[in-house]
């Protein structure tokens, strides 16, 4: 069975199967600096995961796109503290363009439920 939460027409910010949920990248305000887009696209995660019945010492992989390299140290001092010590995931880091420029991070999890 696969279910899909908060859907619209073109896509789903989770979608559960076989006890994996995947989520939709995640992202902050446009108006926000690179930690506090981090924090934002975090706590939308910790959200969706609490909706399918998961939470963040079950994730499994996290991909996070960055504008700009350069906010590499930026991200990572807010997602040290955010993620949990005891359980990290495997995660890699990359630089992309985003969806718009505005957008200095946007961060995509897998879970187990």
């Amino acid at each position: 069975m696969i279910q899909r939460f908060q859907k619209d027409h073109r896509m789903s910010q989770a979608v559960v199967h076989n006890g994996v949920v995947y989520l939709a990248g995640q992202v902050g305000e446009p108006h926000e600096d690179v930690a506090a887009q981090t924090r934002t696209a975090l706590a939308e995660i910790e959200a969706l995961l609490a909706e399918v019945g998961s939470d963040k010492s079950k994730i499994l992989m996290a991909t996070i796109w960055l504008a700009d390299m350069a906010d590499f140290e930026t991200m990572n001092s807010v997602w040290d503290a955010w993620v949990d010590p005891e359980n990290p995931p495997a995660r890699a880091t990359g630089e992309a363009k985003l969806a718009a420029p505005e957008y200095r991070v946007e961060i995509i999890v897998t879970a187990a439920v």
